[in-house]
């Protein structure tokens, strides 16, 4: 096999037509050194709380934690075993780092054309100096390299953090989470600035695998037995307090649906007290999170934490592999999402008070134009997330920019966010929404429907400030 020098073109993803392609060099130019706003995210604390905290092989970091890497692998035919994805009862996986990077080297090719292709060849040549396509034949040297730089001071999360430009960067703790680590982190000195961001889907989505377990874990939280609905409101309250005092800016919330619906709360607690019995049904577990979506929004108003709410995900689709490995293994599948009937109890009550700022993400682009578009051009409440999982991908960001911006506008939206584990790809994730918000811009531009001063506005509000804003970071 041919090894050839691996290159990133300058104008990648720019259009080929030369006077747009001109005018979204000019654009990029202006925002590509901005610092990076992150806040969204799932990278563990852990790493900058410590000061000597190491990332381990190249295998443990590039490879064993990102479900993005792995279900790619696993779709062609490879074991989680052979790719040292641990097993939930413990049971054998491949332990040789060496033989799990070689045979992801062998398949690096399946990741051609695809985002995750994209950030990877990105994070290897501009963050680890990778200077040959990983292939079968240069496997060994590439590891050798890569292990060479994480055991250098250079190469400790704080520094690459520092590297990196990362003005801010949020993570994502259960409500019951003590946040020791981040207060690690601010008695440290270090002055990178991590936040907390509220997450209490494992105790209010009764469906949710291990929710008693959570319930429990909520109550030694807080101190006391959280044994009905009202002491579950309570406890949740005083978790988004010790949060806000924590520095966090958001609370996140997933769901299946966008159904939202207020329940007395004699019904409220009668669903409760049956999930705690191990009685609850399909749709108590529906209308409860329906329900507790409403209530985090009034406590978003109160206590002015930016709400996200993520739709629209099928959670752990592949049964065999969830029993076998667990959460966040790579299959997770779309749905399709409505939000115009389903959303309106929420909106009705609180969608008109400035005071909630409400993200919104979608995992069904046909919501895109026909609602989310048009409900964010008039709720005071809603914005926009940017492209989520599967379609934060360079043809995911034009057809957002396509459906979206028409009807709501970018100052509807809320930027960008990297929304990932894989801490050194945040540069390329955000390099890649620049030069696409620099492209479609440009695309403005050359057709006249904005100028030179409207075009330089709107590129650095969706690389930087549109982000900051919507946070309230």
């Amino acid at each position: 096999m041919t090894n050839t020098k691996w290159t990133l073109y300058p104008d990648r993803f720019f259009d080929p037509v030369p006077a747009q392609r001109q005018i979204a060099q000019e654009l990029y130019s202006t925002v590509a050194d901005l610092p990076l706003v992150c806040p969204h995210g799932h990278v563990d604390p852990r790493m900058f709380a410590d000061p000597n905290y190491t990332f381990g092989s190249p295998t443990e970091l590039l490879i064993i934690p990102d479900h993005y890497v792995f279900r790619m692998l696993y779709s062609q035919g490879v074991a989680l075993e052979d790719l040292g994805v641990p097993r939930s009862d413990g049971g054998p996986v491949e332990q040789d780092h060496r033989q799990i990077w070689q045979r992801f080297a062998e398949h690096f090719h399946l990741f051609r054309g695809t985002p995750s292709g994209i950030w990877l060849m990105q994070e290897l040549i501009e963050v680890f100096g990778v200077d040959e396509k990983l292939n079968g034949d240069t496997a060994q040297a590439i590891y050798d390299a890569i292990a060479a730089k994480l055991a250098t001071p250079a190469f400790k999360p704080r520094a690459l953090f520092e590297r990196f430009n990362i003005e801010v960067l949020c993570t994502t703790d259960a409500a019951s989470d003590d946040l020791k680590l981040h207060q690690a982190i601010r008695d440290s000195g270090w002055q990178g600035r991590v936040l907390p961001t509220f997450r209490p889907d494992a105790v209010v989505n009764l469906d949710a695998p291990g929710w008693r377990a959570a319930v429990d874990k909520l109550s030694a939280a807080v101190g006391y037995e959280v044994d009905d609905y009202p002491r579950l409101i309570q406890a949740l309250e005083e978790r988004r307090a010790y949060f806000k005092r924590m520095g966090a800016r958001a609370a996140d919330h997933a769901a299946l649906t966008a159904y939202t619906g207020e329940l007395s709360p004699q019904e409220a607690d009668d669903i409760f007290w049956r999930a705690m019995g191990g009685e609850a049904t399909a749709e108590d577990a529906q209308r409860f999170t329906g329900h507790m979506l409403m209530e985090m929004a009034r406590m978003s108003i109160e206590d002015g934490l930016v709400m996200q709410i993520h739709v629209g995900s099928f959670r752990n689709h592949n049964a065999a592999v969830f029993d076998k490995f667990g959460l966040d293994k790579g299959c997770d599948i779309p749905t399709a999402s409505e939000f115009t009937r389903d959303f309106r109890p929420l909106l009705a009550k609180y969608g008109n008070d400035p005071r909630l700022n409400l993200i919104l993400f979608t995992l069904d682009e046909d919501t895109y134009s026909r609602e989310l578009a048009t409900l964010a051009g008039h709720y005071p409440a809603i914005k926009i997330g940017p492209p989520w999982w599967f379609h934060d991908s360079l043809n995911g960001m034009r057809r957002y920019f396509d459906r979206i911006m028409e009807t709501a506008g970018i100052y509807n939206t809320a930027g960008f966010n990297d929304d990932t584990r894989a801490f050194p790809s945040i540069p390329a994730r955000h390099d890649v929404w620049r030069r696409a918000s620099a492209n479609w811009v440009a695309g403005l531009r050359v057709r006249g429907i904005v100028d030179d001063e409207d075009a330089a506005e709107m590129v650095r509000e969706l690389a930087y400030g549109l982000a900051k804003q919507a946070y309230r970071l």
